[in-house]
């Protein structure tokens, strides 16, 4: 790992590894906070973009579960969901063909042909007549001003806005705010108290969370509220507790290990969604077409990437009952790619162990409490 780490420029990891539901391993690599010499540690929390989506698919999923929600429902129009305002003006009949099923697995209708809306504020805010910042409730009022380009169901087009758009669904079926109905109903459960929505600032930066740093070339651009100086992407470039529940999230990789294991269909640990669930998360609905929350199943195992400036995470989830998550606190010029070579790393590094430790570190935690 810290070869790995040397190669790519990253400045700290936080690792765990879980054998057939029991957590194994758990160790920290390099900074947390380079500027002041604190070494990563396994309960620091990191930004853990998209596999944000994986945390908010377990969420849709419980209230389906809690007969609150049906993944058929349409969510926008007269008998949609989100039938009010502004979510009811709209400018392409189609939109009210959108089914939550359509937004957890990337086919609503969107695609980033012209850009991820969820990247530009400047733009929304003039056309909308707003100042800077905007919010999500903008993001989602601006595209549905937009036609669809393509009929919902028919394809699969990665999608960040519907993400967004499901945590309003979740708001509105649950009668919660999105980050509460995660933590109450979601996380707590578990014993997982530490993840929380994120923020965008430096001077946002939560109790036991790492600093984020990005390749020494990278340019800096325009603050996300309007503010008249350049920003670094990690730091102000993006809105980070806009992404929300398509990237906004922040965790420690063992709270992360927990959740996965919650809901991996395997019979322990007792995970927090039925088995009917997990098979339809894993089962795309057609070839073109992604899982729901997961990034992909292939190969025998489920997984989850996520990168934003400042941050490249990985959560693999592997038939043999073998499961890992890496996080980093820094992000390469490979961007999304750098996932290709962690879980190379990691395969070749599973491959050559032949003994597991016969202990499980989420028991153990229990018992140092």
């Amino acid at each position: 790992m810290n070869r790995f780490m040397r190669q790519w420029e990253l400045t700290g990891a936080s690792v765990a590894i879980a054998k057939d539901g029991e957590m194994v391993f758990a160790k920290g690599y390099g900074l947390a906070d380079a500027e002041n010499e604190v070494a990563v540690e396994p309960y620091h929390l990191f930004r853990v973009a998209s596999i944000s989506k994986l945390i908010t698919t377990t969420g849709i999923m419980k209230l389906v579960e809690e007969g609150k929600l049906s993944l058929n429902d349409k969510v926008f129009g007269d008998n949609g969901i989100l039938n009010f305002a502004p979510y009811d003006n709209y400018r392409d009949r189609k939109v009210e063909n959108i089914e939550v099923l359509h937004l957890l697995n990337h086919s609503g209708g969107w695609t980033n042909r012209w850009g991820d809306p969820m990247f530009m504020p400047t733009i929304i805010a003039r056309k909308l007549g707003k100042e800077l910042p905007v919010s999500d409730e903008d993001i989602i009022t601006f595209m549905l001003d937009k036609r669809l380009h393509y009929a919902p169901g028919t394809m699969s087009s990665y999608s960040n806005l519907g993400y967004a758009i499901l945590s309003k669904v979740i708001e509105r079926a649950s009668g919660q705010d999105y980050e509460d109905y995660i933590q109450s109903k979601v996380l707590y459960p578990l014993g997982i108290f530490d993840m929380q929505l994120g923020g965008s600032y430096l001077k946002d930066r939560k109790e036991l969370e790492v600093k984020y740093y990005e390749p020494i070339n990278s340019i800096l651009i325009s603050d996300h509220t309007g503010k008249e100086e350049l920003v670094p992407r990690s730091y102000g470039g993006n809105d980070i507790h806009t992404l929300g529940a398509a990237g906004g999230w922040i965790a420690s990789a063992t709270d992360l290990m927990r959740l996965m294991l919650a809901i991996d269909g395997q019979p322990y640990p007792a995970d927090i969604i039925s088995s009917e669930s997990v098979e339809l998360m894993t089962t795309p609905v057609g070839r073109g077409f992604h899982p729901l929350g997961w990034r992909g199943v292939r190969r025998g195992e489920r997984y989850r990437t996520g990168t934003l400036a400042g941050s490249s995470v990985l959560m693999v989830n592997r038939e043999d009952g073998i499961s890992y998550v890496i996080l980093f606190n820094s992000s390469t010029w490979k961007g999304p790619m750098l996932a290709n070579d962690i879980r190379s790393m990691m395969h070749r590094s599973i491959s050559r162990t032949s003994e597991w430790p016969d202990y499980d570190l989420f028991e153990l935690a229990v018992l140092e409490d």
